[in-house]
């Protein structure tokens, strides 16, 4: 059995890896169109701000790896040019060849959506968006000293930071009313709040041009020109669905490639998985289009025990997404009170702002939760949270939520206690205590 995986990234070696892992006699080949496989882009800011030292550290395993210690024929800069019925061509080494599949996963994660600005192609204007990006940003940062950064969600405001920390001129421009724009208002000041801190923000401002003459100068918006000896655009990306296409697989409503609970494409043996597809919200049950590294891992694997003739079903998403800003940790989880009550939800909402130690021990840090709940269920839809020791209690809503817990059954959640990490009383139980029940 042959089975082509196109695609390297953590998606598309998730899955060859579970097919051979399964079947160690099958034909597996993976053809990746850069040099990097199994890779982490989202480490791209912290190679720039230095944490990490070049863009090779963002590789969780080498090529060598998946050829010897997993059996997989790996091709790397190899480029699928196109895809048919059992067949892919591609373009490798100055020249293409035919390979023939059986069974047939798409992994071709997503690319930055590039907004229709005057001088985006200059030089000194980058995306975040491959490992190598890091080494050319890095680069290009040693020699700047006013940073435009263009675009305010989470790859905005992580390279904001990561050139805030060098010292550098930030501005952070931003077309809503505060960056992270998918927060609900209250949480969405805070953040603008301490941002505002350590970069210029101008929020509500459209970025029209990048000028200069060789390189970006600087960069005018609808509002103001700001200098800028370095540009990144983070404004977004899209799902590359081209191979999926040419195949005649159907494109879903979030303009992702369509995909079953066993990630099946519209097409017969033809998987997707990872940030080219699409999949569905655990809570809404709604067809949605995330495209963060957890959930494409899973895919993957779920892709790959299912094309190696497994039955395994992917339960889908509630999109939970982590970031910070310098000592401003931020997360979220579920649905926020403005996207629940677009889906129908009658909801009530806390939210609070606590200690994340008890008083008398050092160090306590402040923290801010919202949580949303379903009025007439009590049932746990969403949550928010700012501030310190972030990453635990969303972790706990998300696996909460996905269990379907109620106000009644957090707030009595055996959470462990001691001075040095929680109050007696955690923000988690106090915000459905408060919730009532």
């Amino acid at each position: 059995m042959k089975v082509v995986v196109i695609g390297g990234g953590a998606a598309g070696m998730s899955a060859a890896s579970r097919v051979k892992a399964l079947r160690p006699e099958w034909d597996v080949k993976v053809f990746e169109e850069t040099s990097f496989v199994s890779h982490a882009p989202c480490g791209i800011p912290y190679v720039v701000e230095g944490l990490a030292e070049s863009s090779k550290e963002l590789m969780y395993y080498p090529p060598e790896f998946f050829r010897e210690k997993r059996g997989i024929d790996l091709h790397i800069n190899a480029k699928v040019v196109e895809a048919g019925d059992g067949y892919v061509r591609v373009e490798e080494n100055g020249k293409e060849s035919n390979y023939d599949w059986d069974r047939l996963i798409i992994a071709t994660g997503a690319s930055p959506r590039i907004p229709p600005i005057d001088g985006i192609n200059l030089k000194n204007v980058f995306t975040a968006d491959l490992p190598p990006d890091a080494d050319a940003i890095k680069a290009a940062s040693r020699d700047a000293k006013n940073v435009v950064v263009i675009g305010a969600g989470y790859i905005g405001v992580e390279m904001s930071e990561a050139f805030a920390a060098l010292n550098k001129n930030v501005t952070l421009i931003g077309i809503y009313d505060y960056p992270l724009p998918r927060f609900d208002e209250e949480m969405g000041k805070i953040i603008k709040e301490k941002m505002a801190e350590k970069v210029n923000l101008r929020m509500n401002e459209h970025a029209v041009a990048i000028e200069g003459k060789e390189k970006a100068e600087k960069v005018v918006t609808d509002k103001g020109e700001y200098p800028a000896d370095l540009v990144i655009v983070a404004t977004g990306v899209k799902p590359n669905t081209e191979i999926a296409e040419q195949l005649g697989c159907k494109i879903g409503e979030t303009r992702a490639i369509w995909t079953n609970s066993r990630m099946q494409t519209s097409v017969e043996n033809v998987y997707a998985a990872g940030d080219c597809a699409e999949t569905t919200h655990m809570l809404t049950k709604k067809r949605v289009w995330i495209a963060l590294a957890p959930g494409g891992n899973k895919m993957g694997y779920v892709a790959g025990v299912n094309a190696a003739g497994g039955d395994i079903e992917f339960p889908g998403v509630l999109g939970t997404q982590l970031t910070k800003f310098f000592d401003l940790e931020i997360g979220s989880t579920g649905l926020t009170e403005r996207e629940a009550v677009k889906d129908g939800f009658d909801v009530k909402t806390v939210m609070i702002s606590a200690k994340t130690r008890v008083h008398y021990y050092p160090g306590a840090k402040d923290t801010w939760l919202k949580v949303v709940a379903e009025k007439e269920t009590n049932r746990i839809l969403g949550a928010q949270i700012l501030g310190a020791d972030v990453a635990m209690r969303v972790n706990v809503f998300a696996a909460m939520i996905q269990a379907g817990f109620t106000t009644k059954d957090v707030f009595f959640a055996d959470l462990g206690y001691a001075p040095p990490f929680t109050p007696i009383w955690d923000p988690v139980i106090v915000a459905a205590r408060v919730l009532k029940f």
